[in-house]
This record gives C-alpha cells, sequence and structure tokens, in this order.
C-alpha cells in the first residue's frame, strides 16, 4: 500500500471564521480517534472532507491559508457553498436517507432537488480525491454522504482499492424499497472491493437488497460485480479503550466528580447521555422513568435521573419538535414527582467536554442507553470502559448494534415501556458481585477490539481483497497463455473438446427465453466438429429430446441430462448405467408443494430426474424456499440413492452415480488425446474438472471457485478465444 486516503463527509478540524479570524478545532469523534493514527504511525495517508466553513463566508486568500494550514495535518479540504450544504447534508443525507435508514419512514422526504445536491456534492468529493489518488493508494470512504463515491473512483480508477464503512444501519429490503434512488444507492456502493457494517444483520439487509433489486447473489458475503467479487462483512466499530478506562486517574475528572457528589447528595444515579435524535428513544426513557417512580415509590427521593441532549440539527422540524416535547416531558415528570428538596430529573442541554462526561461516566450506578434504532452506540461501550472498579449497570437497547456485542448488559425493547421501567428496578437492586461478573466481560471484550483493532481490521480486509484479486487475475488468459494453448492446439493429433452449453456457449442470463443456438454458436461447432483431429463433445443438464433437435447433423457426440444419456457421434442415444425412475413419484409431490409456493417456479420431469427451476421467483423467496426444499429432499431421500444438486436457479434430484464427470470419463478414459479441453460456467461442471488429466485445459466462465485451469469472464470471452484457437 502507497497511501491511505481517508474519506469522510467532515474532517477531523472544524474551521470557523471569528473576528475576522480563522480557527481551527480539532475534532474528538469516533471515527477520527480510530483512524488517525493508522494515518500517524502505520501508513502515509491523507484524510479528505468538508472543513465545516461554507465557501461563501472565506476569501481567496483565507481559502489559500486553510489549504496550507490542513496539509500540514495531511488534511485535504472541499469546499462547499451553503446551498450545497442545505440540500446535500441537511436535505438528503438527513432528511432522506437518516429517517429512511433508522426505519423512521415517516420523517423521510424525497425531494429530487435534494438528490440532485447529493450527486453533486458526491461528483466535488470525486474531482477533488482524482486529483490527489496515485497508483497503488486505498481509498477508504465513510457513511451515508458519500454512497455514490466509490462507483465514481472506480469507473476512473479501475484498479484503485476502495473500502466504504456505513456508520449507520443498513434497513430491510421493505423499507429501503421506498428511496426513489434506491439503484443508484446499491450500484454507487459496489464501486468499493469492501464494503463494512457494524453488525451481520445489516450487511444481510444489504445482500438482501442487491438480490431483491439488481439481482445478485452471493456467496458467503462475496458478490461477483462484472469482472471482480465485492466482499460485504461486519466489522463492529471499537472505542479507545485505554482513554476511558485511565479516565479515573485525571485531575480533571476527579474534580468534576466531587462537583457533581456535592449537588447530589446520598442517591442513585441513572445516566442518559445522547444526542437529541428521534432515533435515540429520549421521550420512551422518560415515560419508563416516569413509570418506574409510580410503582416503586420507595425510590422517590433516593434516585435521580441526569439526563444529557446534545443539541443536533437544529434547524431540521423533526429536531426542534423534539427538543420541545422533550423539554416538557422533563418538566411534567419534575413537576409530578418532584418536591422541594428532589428533583427527578437533572437536564443538561449541550454537550459536555471529556472529563464531564466520564465522570459521570464513573459516578452513575446505572446507564440507560435505549435508542429505538442506532447503527452501533458507543456510549454504551465507553460507559463499560469507563467502570473500572467493575461497579455499574448498563441498560441497552436490543436495537443498537452495540447489544451484539455487549449481551451481559440488561437487553431491553425500547418500545416496551413496562419492560426497561422493571429494568431499571433490576439495575438498582443488582447485587456488585454480579455487576462486576458482568462488567468484566464486557471489558475484555472492548479492551481486545477497541477502535485501532477494528480500524486495522478493516483495512487488513481490503488489503486481502485484492491479494485473492490478484490470485484470480493470475488464472485469465494472457496473451502469453492463449499463444501456448494455440501452439498446444496446433501440435496436437488428436483432440478431446468437451464443452457445457448453457452459460458457457449460450449467455443463459440475457437470454433466459432464448434458448435455440445462434449462428455464431453453429458456426463455431461446425468448425470444431469438421476437424477430424478433433472429438467434439456437448455436455448438457437439457434433455436428449431438445439436445437431439439443435445438433443431429452434427459431427459431434452428446450427453444429455447431466450424464444420464450419452451419444457417440454418429451414433443411438445410450443410458449411462443401470438407472431406476420409480423415486419420482415419491419426490415429485415434494417439489410440487414448493412450486405452489413460490410464485413463478416450476417443475421439469426429464427420464430419469426432476427439475425445479426458479429463475422467474422473487430472488430472496426463491433463496430461502430452495434451501429449505434441498434439506426437505436430502432427509427424505437418504436411502433412495438419488443425489440432489444445486445448480444455477434450479434444484436437480438425479440418481446418485449420474454426473457430467462419470459420463465424461467414456471418452477421456480412451487415452488417446494428446490435446484435451473442456469449459463450464455451473456447479455441475466442477464434475468435469474433477476427472481431467492434469495437462487438460479447463475453463470456468465466469469467477470462481472452481477446479478449472482457467478463468474467463463471461461467455463472449470464451467463444471469442475459441474463435481465436480455430483461426490458426
Amino acid at each position: 500500500m502507497e497511501r491511505l486516503i481517508i474519506i469522510s463527509n467532515r474532517l477531523p478540524v472544524s474551521v470557523t471564521k471569528k473576528d475576522g479570524k480563522l480557527r481551527f478545532h480539532p475534532s474528538a469523534g469516533g471515527l477520527a480517534t480510530g483512524v488517525q493514527p493508522l494515518l500517524e504511525n502505520t501508513y502515509k495517508g491523507l484524510w479528505v472532507g468538508w472543513p465545516g466553513i461554507p465557501k461563501e463566508k472565506i476569501s481567496v486568500i483565507e481559502k489559500n491559508e486553510i489549504i496550507s494550514e490542513l496539509k500540514e495535518k495531511s488534511y485535504c479540504p472541499v469546499f462547499l457553498s451553503q446551498s450545497a450544504v442545505d440540500n446535500y447534508y441537511s436535505g438528503f443525507s438527513n432528511r432522506t436517507i437518516w429517517p429512511l435508514f433508522h426505519y423512521f419512514t415517516q420523517y423521510a422526504v424525497f425531494e429530487k432537488s435534494a438528490w440532485s445536491a447529493y450527486r453533486r456534492v458526491n461528483k466535488q468529493f470525486f474531482n477533488v480525491v482524482s486529483e490527489i489518488v496515485e497508483s497503488g493508494d486505498t481509498v477508504w470512504i465513510h457513511d451515508y454522504h458519500l454512497m455514490l463515491l466509490p462507483r465514481m473512483l472506480r469507473e476512473k480508477f479501475p484498479d484503485l482499492t476502495i473500502g466504504f464503512f456505513l456508520h449507520i444501519p443498513f434497513p430491510s429490503f421493505e423499507v429501503f424499497r421506498l428511496l426513489p434512488w434506491r439503484s443508484e444507492i446499491l450500484e454507487g456502493l459496489l464501486g468499493a472491493d469492501l464494503i463494512g457494517f457494524h453488525i451481520y444483520d445489516y450487511a444481510r439487509h444489504f445482500l438482501s437488497s442487491l438480490r431483491n433489486r439488481l439481482g445478485y447473489e452471493h456467496s458467503f458475503g462475496q458478490v461477483l460485480v462484472g469482472n471482480r467479487y465485492v466482499k460485504v462483512d461486519a466489522f463492529p466499530m471499537g472505542i479507545d479503550y485505554e482513554r476511558y478506562a485511565g479516565a479515573r486517574g485525571n485531575s480533571l475528572v476527579q474534580k468534576e466528580i466531587r462537583k457533581t457528589r456535592k449537588k447530589i447528595i446520598h442517591k442513585k444515579i441513572i445516566l442518559s447521555v445522547d444526542r437529541l435524535d428521534y432515533t435515540k428513544g429520549i421521550l420512551h426513557r422518560l415515560r419508563s422513568f416516569d413509570l418506574f417512580l409510580e410503582k416503586h415509590t420507595e425510590y422517590k427521593e433516593k434516585v435521580t435521573l441526569i439526563l444529557v441532549a446534545v443539541p443536533s440539527r437544529t434547524r431540521v422540524e423533526h429536531y426542534k419538535q423534539l427538543k420541545k416535547d422533550v423539554d416538557e416531558s422533563v418538566g411534567r415528570l419534575n413537576g409530578k414527582h418532584g418536591t422541594l428538596g428532589w428533583m427527578p430529573v437533572v437536564y443538561l442541554y449541550g454537550s459536555l467536554p471529556f472529563h464531564a462526561l466520564t465522570a459521570l461516566y464513573i459516578l452513575s450506578d446505572v446507564a440507560l442507553v435505549t435508542p429505538v434504532r442506532d447503527g452501533m452506540n458507543l456510549i454504551a461501550k465507553e460507559y463499560i470502559a469507563a467502570k473500572t472498579d467493575g461497579k455499574g449497570v448498563l441498560i441497552l437497547s436490543e436495537m443498537a448494534g452495540a447489544a451484539a456485542e455487549l449481551s451481559e448488559s440488561i437487553i431491553v425493547n425500547p418500545n416496551n415501556i413496562e419492560s426497561v421501567s422493571e429494568s431499571i428496578y433490576k439495575a438498582l437492586k443488582m447485587p456488585e458481585f454480579e455487576q462486576k461478573k458482568r462488567n468484566k466481560t464486557m471489558q475484555d471484550r472492548l479492551r481486545r477490539y477497541n477502535v485501532e483493532k477494528w480500524a486495522d481490521d478493516f483495512i487488513k480486509n481490503l488489503a486481502q481483497i485484492k491479494e485473492d484479486e490478484q490470485i484470480l487475475l493470475s488464472r485469465k488468459i494472457t496473451p502469453k497463455i492463449r499463444k501456448s494453448i494455440i501452439s498446444d492446439y496446433i501440435k496436437s493429433k488428436k483432440r478431446l473438446i468437451l464443452l457445457d452449453y448453457d452459460g458457457t456457449l449460450r449467455d443463459f442470463e440475457k437470454n433466459p427465453q432464448d434458448a435455440i443456438p445462434d449462428r455464431k454458436i453453429l458456426r463455431l461447432l461446425i468448425k470444431l466438429s469438421d476437424d477430424p483431429k478433433n472429438d467434439v463433445l456437448i455436455i448438457s443438464g437439457r434433455d436428449k429430446y431438445i439436445l437431439e433437435t439443435w445438433f443431429k447433423s452434427f459431427n459431434l457426440g452428446l450427453i444429455a441430462e447431466h450424464g444420464v444419456w450419452v451419444k457417440e457421434k454418429g451414433g443411438a442415444w445410450e443410458l449411462i448405467g443401470p438407472l431406476v425412475n420409480y423415486w419420482k413419484d415419491e419426490i415429485r409431490p415434494i417439489l410440487e408443494k414448493y412450486m405452489d409456493r413460490t410464485p413463478g417456479s416450476f417443475i421439469e420431469e426429464k427420464d430419469y430426474s426432476l427439475v425445479w427451476h426458479f429463475r422467474k421467483s422473487n430472488p430472496e423467496l426463491a433463496s430461502n424456499r430452495a434451501r429449505e426444499l434441498k434439506e426437505a429432499i436430502l432427509h427424505f431421500t437418504s436411502n433412495l440413492g438419488i443425489s440432489v444438486l444445486e445448480g444455477n436457479k434450479v434444484i436437480e434430484i438425479k440418481n446418485a452415480e449420474v454426473n457430467k464427470g462419470n459420463a465424461a470419463l467414456k471418452w477421456i478414459s480412451r487415452g488417446h488425446y494428446d490435446f484435451i479441453l473442456a469449459a463450464g460456467d455451473d456447479r455441475t461442471d466442477e464434475d468435469i474438472f474433477t476427472v481431467l488429466p492434469g495437462k487438460a485445459c479447463s475453463f470456468k466462465v465466469g469467477m470462481p471457485p472452481s477446479k478449472a485451469r482457467y478463468i474467463v469472464e463471461s461467455v463472449m470471452e470464451f467463444r471469442t478465444f475459441m474463435n481465436q484457437l480455430l483461426e490458426k
């Protein structure tokens, strides 16, 4: 890796202007904390982002001053107008993507002007990066503001290493499909080599949207996009653990602890810290605390909820209304339960410096972290890290990404007010030994996978993907390899050519309805089969009647139904061996059941096999049904001597001893061929590749995994290669 280029909406430094002077303020966000050490200690790098000041507010001289100042810190600014910020950031990013991805669909606004601004700003980022990126660089793009940028970069720099990480949830397809520009967003993200999410649920939703919207299938999180793989995976973001674990020894923190204790004497403290955002469930939290005080009157005047609400997007109407609702709810609750000497809720509206925040972490007996939906939630992790004495209880929403890692906390559904209320009671009554036991387990986990580990893990996975890609490229047909194969073909005296049909000679994906071989296929087969040195064999899953109709006038051999029937050139059809088909009467009702439950699917019956096709069905439904069907049949047929073969959007049930490889051995075992070439695109063709002698030329049409020796990207590339072979 030459350099690491980080790209995010905001730089780790904010620029403001006061009294005619520029001021630079560092940011202490989780991303800056995790990624900055990589740029400083591990990789040479740059950070690209908006410096936080509209370009209308600065002169040309001030702009150059900002560029110069930030360059010393390895930061590269993208200057945006106030209009761009309003429409791209406040508009599309936070009025469309933010509410939609957090399942607040009623708040999502779909305005074409905002979408246009989003595209323009992504293009502005692209223009800046294009000027600075170099061969060998690794680019890591962050968050929902820049989801179009990966594809823009990929199109101009196809060999660039690109990673993308989404710091908010990715919604289910049923929610995501509401977005009018959903395909553009998905295609934009697919420009990356590695797409990261906080938890697997978000990755699963993304893969589901790819399948349902764009038709992309995946294998263990790998998606084939054109001639390359995109990896989708989960990387739970950590925190700067040692910073929070060591806060107790900080003199400013100790001073803050003493000051707070003087104000809140002999009372249990429940802490709530959040941005004032409708996704955080603050109103739900207040209702739960209200119910707790109603049901457990013994805690009146003995417990205080410190509610810290950090201002956020104060110009957006829903946030203004939320501020009003929270203010009123706190007032009602204090008026309802408070006394002259006790205020149940201490409401702090504003951000807190590190020493004040960590003092509250250390002091509080309970942390109430109950967002309605949250990508990760680092507050929960910071609270646990600060509890070095082991005492304290975390109540955490199951809707927060952090719940997957902090399962020893009290996990709640934030919408269940009664359950959260009782969880507060349970937390206050929890024995110290149990608190310490739970916290120790969580602390060990957070210490191991801290924010630097998270960043390093992502970058290493990204590098591995590019290494794997290089291995893949080494199996592609280079001019040197092509020349060598052609030379061997010309010098050989007896050749065997084994060719699959659908997906190898014919592009089934592009023309699923048009199966009949076109002129180019026929011309290729004529040239191959007319050469007396060649034995040409078509090996297909199609039935013998179709193959006979298409190729009866050709001087070639045929294998039908994946190896059930074989036909020598000029000969008659023969059964590969003594096969039975009585089992079809038992299996057919099972297939019919799944056909009825999967609209668009159908059953094809062959002489010695049954095939369930689901190419025309809803991709996600069909994928689930296929998995269920395969398990059901395997369980039911364990003693019937048949096998279940999963192909390209088909499941075929046939006699266990039947496969393309066994059928091809009828020719391969003759042993007098000094040149053998085989090509296929499906899992069924792997049986052929397995039985080939070591020197044979085998081609997988499409991307691996495969036992084939060489990889060609498409049907067209393979047919072009075969035509080149015949021209010599």
